[in-house]
Order: C-alpha cells, then structure tokens, then sequence
C-alpha cells in the first residue's frame, strides 16, 4: 500500500468543505483512502478545466473559486448553463463523456480523483453512492428552479435570485468576505456580460436591476465585483422567493 504523506491528509482535515463535499459521507478511515488518489489542482481564471465532447479521466470537488459550464452551440455561439460552487462536484460518476465545457470563472482550487481509482472506491462503500445520488438529485433540483426562473420570473427577480443563490452559498461555505455583523457579503464570480448571458437578460438590463436593488438599499455594491446584503430576507422577497426555503 502506498504512504499516506502526512501533508495529504492534513489537507483533507483542514478542507474548507470537508464536511459539505461528496467525501463528507466518510469517516476518517475512509478518507485516508480517498487521500491516497487525490491531488489539489490551482486553476487560473479563464482556463478550460474540461472540453465538451473529450474523454474526462477525473472527477473533483470544488474547493474555491467558481466554474461555469457552457454549451458550444453548432454556429459557434456559447451559452452558460450551469455554474459550480464550492463543495460542488465536477464530473459524471460513471461516464467519461461530458456534454459541457468547464471553464474557471475566476481561480480555482479543486481536488481531483483519477476516474478508475475513484469508482472502485465509491463501489467499496454504499454510503458514499448515497451521497453522489444525494448530489444528483440536488443538481435536478437546481436545475428545475433555474427553468422556473428563466421561463417565468422579471428582471429584478433573476438578478436577485442569482445573488441570493451566491450570498447562500458563501454563507454555507463559510468562505464569504468580511462585512459587518449580520451582512453576507461576496464577490460576483462572473462579469456583467457572463451573467446577462446566465439569466437570459442584457447586460444593460442587469446593470439597471443592480442599481435599483442598490437604491431600495436591498444590496451595497462596495466594489464593481463585492456584494454586500445586510437583510437577507429582502433579497429573498425581491427573488420572489418563499422565505422559509433554504
């Protein structure tokens, strides 16, 4: 059996979404496994993580930074159809085929799991199947809500269901900027022009909807890139969304 390098392993202890991440279904035994074939990737923004339509040969959990998919329609024109997160999982279980491109939106940090290696470890232990099949019906879910979202809400209604998805994640990872107390507070991980393209919208359209969220003081824009939301309920009522959802 190889040797666990000590290093590795206190990675995976002080893991920013140890507990979150696909591999929070195992207990410290099977982590050291899982430490045996992982290795932490850096990825600069701007540089394609994975090719739609080529072989993939890992998978990962997202560590910092976020990634966009896109889909390369046959005229050469892409669209954004997904974004990933910390702890979210990158890859198909299963699969070496992957219909979408994975580009870093901004830096990335991910952990990566060769794909033979990974599925036998996944195949000795039921509990982290669940997980997976726990993180697939999650992207389901996902995936509903951003149709609801295009097909029927305004505006104002995208935009602020977009930041209000990215304020709760920040504030799930634990990974969000300082603000005062009580404020979430994060960057945007896409430009004006990624997100019109995301929600369906112009980039006009989306810089207007900033502004009137900042005017009803719903959000601070501290920089061109750093939100700040001192009533999260508010944001919640602007997505029209239920406030007793999490």
């Amino acid at each position: 059996m190889p040797q666990i390098l000590p290093d590795v392993l206190l990675r995976c202890d002080h893991c920013p979404v140890r507990h979150q991440a696909v591999c929070g279904a195992m207990n410290d035994d099977q982590i050291r496994k899982l430490a045996q074939i992982a290795h932490r990737k850096k990825i600069p923004s701007g540089q394609t993580i994975i090719s739609d339509e080529e072989p993939v040969d890992f998978f990962a959990n997202v560590i910092s930074g976020a990634i966009k998919l896109t889909k390369t329609l046959p005229d050469g024109r892409q669209q954004i159809v997904g974004l990933l997160f910390p702890p979210d999982f990158l890859g198909r279980a299963y699969s070496r085929n992957n219909p979408y491109t994975a580009e870093a939106a901004t830096d990335v940090e991910i952990c990566a799991f060769p794909n033979a290696a990974f599925e036998r470890l996944v195949a000795e232990h039921p509990e982290f199947q669940s997980r997976l099949f726990q993180h697939t019906l999650d992207e389901l879910d996902a995936a509903r809500d951003w149709m609801l979202l295009l097909g029927r809400k305004t505006a104002e209604e995208k935009v602020a269901s977009f930041l209000l998805m990215l304020a709760r994640r920040s504030m799930m990872t634990g990974c969000q900027h300082k603000g005062p107390a009580g404020v979430a507070a994060f960057e945007l991980p896409l430009t004006r022009s990624d997100i019109a393209d995301y929600l369906g919208l112009t980039i006009e359209t989306v810089s207007r909807q900033l502004t009137r969220l900042k005017t009803s003081n719903i959000i601070r824009l501290s920089s061109s890139r750093l939100i700040m939301v001192p009533d999260l309920d508010r944001l919640t009522g602007a997505a029209g969304q239920d406030h007793n959802r999490i």
